[in-house]
């Protein structure tokens, strides 16, 4: 009998480490997994970046192209994935990527994410005949698509024109949801995820305040919890569809940018208090 519990508690352990470490993400120990879109640490290099995410505790990272090329040399890949697994660190994606009408050079960004171990791809295609070939790629390598959305007059500004899309297409083709540029925008971002209906694959966590200077409506990146995004409804969201997707924390303000530490401790301190 003691031989026999003892395995069991060993293939429980390896079945939960095997979650853990197969290239999906999981909720965080509190709940919901906060991480970083390094856009947030644009006038960091790639060392400073690890450094950064080290220091705060933050194990998810979703790369720019400055901190990792996805079309840059295969020896350089290998170098900094090494770096990131040596960290206890985890890309989890990268983007938001540019795409393009030549499916091989798309294949690219596939690959990637192929040797990275990375599951969703971040994207933003202009031209809507770009999907076909996408979603081709999609099938092919069975690594995820998420859309991402900028402002309101940007090609997936408006929740409809995703929905369009997402009818249309493979089950694996989704949403990187940006909680910022969808307030500023003017929807209700919990509505928004709701009405997407399980295809959001990510979040970028971030927070705008709509204000009127000289008669004029001006858009500002604010400090998470302080704007006019609906975290309240979107945690509950989240809470109710058992979400298991990564929180990455990003910012557009330059000042943010150039002095992350404070911005940073204030979203994770935001999420650790406010979800449900």
């Amino acid at each position: 009998m003691k031989i026999i519990k003892c395995t069991f508690s060993f293939l429980l352990a390896f079945f939960t480490a095997s979650l853990l470490f197969d290239g999906e993400v999981r909720a965080g120990d509190y709940g919901l997994e906060v991480g970083i879109q390094t856009w947030t640490l644009r006038e960091m290099d790639f060392d400073q970046v690890v450094d950064f995410c080290v220091k705060h505790k933050i194990k998810y990272v979703q790369m720019i192209d400055k901190h990792i090329n996805p079309k840059g040399p295969l020896e350089e890949t290998k170098r900094k994935k090494v770096i990131l697994d040596k960290n206890g660190l985890v890309c989890y994606t990268f983007g938001v990527n540019g795409t393009s009408t030549d499916k091989e050079d798309n294949r690219k960004l596939f690959e990637f994410a192929k040797v990275m171990g990375i599951k969703v791809i971040v994207v933003e295609p202009k031209p809507m005949a770009v999907w076909d070939n996408l979603e081709e790629l999609v099938k092919e390598y069975d690594i995820k698509l998420a859309i991402h959305n900028h402002g309101l007059t940007s090609t997936y500004g408006n929740p409809e024109t995703v929905k369009k899309v997402l009818i249309a297409r493979d089950k694996r083709i989704g949403v990187c949801l940006d909680a910022g540029h969808a307030t500023g925008a003017g929807f209700d971002i919990a509505k928004v995820f709701r009405e997407y209906d399980g295809r959001v694959f990510d979040i970028h966590l971030k927070d705008k305040k709509i204000e009127k200077v000289d008669g004029k409506e001006v858009i500002n990146d604010v400090e998470i919890g302080t704007g006019q995004a609906n975290y309240k409804g979107l945690f509950q969201e989240l809470k109710r569809a058992k979400w298991e997707g990564v929180l990455a924390i990003e910012t557009d303000n330059g000042s943010f940018a150039k002095n992350p530490e404070h911005y940073v401790d204030g979203a994770i301190s935001f999420v650790k208090a406010n979800q449900p």
